[in-house]
């Protein structure tokens, strides 16, 4: 984000309106919000599916990012934990930088908390899709940076836990250095006989 809060010049924002079958539209008037969206400054294309993370919903927005020239995108739709990395990676096939894209949850923190108040439902998402364009204004390319990582790992502590981690480590195909302080591993373990209930030998 810029240093002193101002937004990029031309910016040309799409709204993307999902309707998640009947997860939000069951409770958010839709086309409410898609004709909301349309008023907000620098939205130049709004575009209500049905299921945007479908392949013919990422379809539109490819279509709608070279149609119309975006250099943001605004999905409004379910929680960015599921499909944010969808949409990032949608929106690089065209050519826009992932990081020019913005996520709404307009399923989680709206229809699904407030399925018996559709009124004030469908208010809560024009706000939420409004502070979302109104974010994407700031938003900057980003580059990912490609870092080496050695497959190894570094355990602490022969114990039950750290053999454990060790062993898990070591079958997911990582080399693993464990280190202990005393002569043998096991931890406090190795030094009891027997363990309740069973009474079975310790290690």
């Amino acid at each position: 984000m810029s240093d002193n809060l101002t937004k990029p010049e031309d910016l040309r924002i799409g709204v993307f309106v999902c309707e998640c079958g009947l997860n939000i539209a069951g409770t958010v008037d839709c086309d409410a919000l898609s004709k909301y969206s349309e008023t907000l400054e620098d939205v130049v294309a709004v575009i209500q599916n049905k299921y945007t993370c479908a392949d013919p919903g990422q379809n539109e927005i490819k279509k709608a990012i070279v149609e119309h020239n975006l250099n943001r995108v605004v999905v409004a739709s379910c929680t960015p934990k599921i499909h944010e990395p969808t949409f990032r990676q949608c929106v690089a096939d065209v050519g826009l930088n992932p990081y020019l894209f913005e996520m709404v949850n307009i399923r989680e923190h709206v229809s699904w908390v407030h399925q018996n108040e559709k009124e004030a439902a469908t208010e809560k998402a024009k706000d939420l899709i409004r502070s979302g364009v109104a974010r994407s204004r700031f938003l900057e390319p980003q580059i990912e940076s490609v870092v080496p990582v050695t497959k190894a790992a570094l355990v602490v502590g022969g114990g039950i836990s750290g053999i454990q981690a060790a062993l898990d480590l070591a079958d997911g195909g990582h080399k693993v250095y464990l280190v202990e302080k005393e002569a043998t591993i096991g931890g406090i373990m190795a030094a009891i006989d027997k363990t309740y209930p069973t009474m079975d030998c310790s290690i």
